[in-house]
């Protein structure tokens, strides 16, 4: 197949262009949010190919593959007419939960002829889609390899824009791990925290980079509150990291009990990151029993085995 895909989300996209399908990314001259085309950032294959704007009405387009509530109306305008879930089959991958008035947040796609993909159960349980069509794929990760070495004694943390998600993401956490047992924070926009004892932040480095860097630190530690399930824990746990993370939204069923610790009590994250830092081996131990739990349930061919599937049924079922 032909997809359309916005690049929106570079490590979930990552893993989706390794599938086995020609994937269409629109570009913009300026490479704003709806033009950026192929990631500058991670290791894409050449299946992965950009498309500007102006040229995508002469593509043949197989189905389109939306992300965005406006990206319907774009999608219209740049394939010359062509509406998706009209003219041609179309998917909606949500990747986040809802930011509304919880449980009761009606889906942008809601009562339409557009099925919706979820990233997780928990997703699919507490958006309200009215009877829209509803599935689940758990994400798949390229496997980066067992890189834990664990030599730095400071936490690592992985978030992107802290200060403007805030509360969301755990920003108003990071300062209390920095002070109790060093926080090395890496992401886009990390360098907009403001300085605290004991934090230091690494902005936006290359996926490799990124990869190399993050588990030379003793423990990984994942401070969302409420968002979607964080690709950066399951490369973590790839990475062979014990984790210490928040029990919110699908974390817990993310995280066995044996690769680190889960809480909902704020007074247990730094003990518990600094029960892990006095003894190396059991880090190691837990590292390795998230590595392999990580690699079974977010491995790259059932998440590409899935996403195959839906899209033939999406296929077949708008030709009836």
């Amino acid at each position: 197949m032909r997809i359309l895909i916005w690049h929106v989300h570079g490590s979930w996209t990552t893993a989706f262009v390794h599938g086995r399908h020609d994937y269409l990314l629109p570009t913009t001259p300026e490479r704003g949010p709806d033009g950026l085309g192929r990631a500058r950032t991670w290791d894409w294959p050449s299946a992965a190919r950009e498309v500007s704007s102006e040229a995508l009405a002469d593509e043949d387009v197989d189905l389109v593959v939306l992300q965005r509530p406006h990206e319907v109306e774009l999608a219209e305008k740049w394939l010359g007419g062509r509406r998706p879930g009209r003219d041609l089959p179309a998917v909606y991958l949500e990747h986040n939960t809802p930011a509304g008035a919880v449980p009761d947040t009606r889906h942008p796609m809601a009562g339409g002829r557009i099925p919706i993909v979820h990233v997780t159960g928990f997703n699919d349980l507490v958006w309200d889609c009215d009877g829209t069509p509803t599935t689940v794929i758990e994400h798949g990760i390229v496997d980066p390899g067992r890189r834990y070495t664990g030599d730095i004694e400071r936490a690592g943390v992985v978030v992107n824009d802290p200060v403007r998600r805030g509360r969301s993401v755990g920003a108003d956490l990071i300062p209390g791990l920095a002070e109790g047992v060093g926080a090395d924070v890496f992401g886009m926009r990390v360098d907009r925290l403001p300085p605290h004892r004991g934090l230091r932040t690494f902005e936006d480095l290359p996926q490799q980079d990124l990869h190399d860097h993050l588990p030379r630190r003793r423990v990984y530690v994942h401070l969302n509150r409420w968002t979607s399930l964080g690709l950066s824990l399951l490369e973590a746990m790839h990475l062979g990291m014990p984790v210490v993370a928040l029990a919110t939204t699908e974390t817990p069923l993310a995280v066995p009990h044996e690769a680190g610790f889960v809480t909902t009590r704020r007074d247990e994250i730094v003990p518990a990151v600094r029960h892990l830092m006095k003894d190396p081996d059991v880090a190691e131990e837990a590292g390795l029993i998230g590595r392999r739990y990580a690699r079974k349930r977010y491995g790259l061919e059932r998440f590409l085995d899935e996403w195959d599937d839906v899209l033939r049924w999406v296929a077949t079922d708008s030709v009836r």
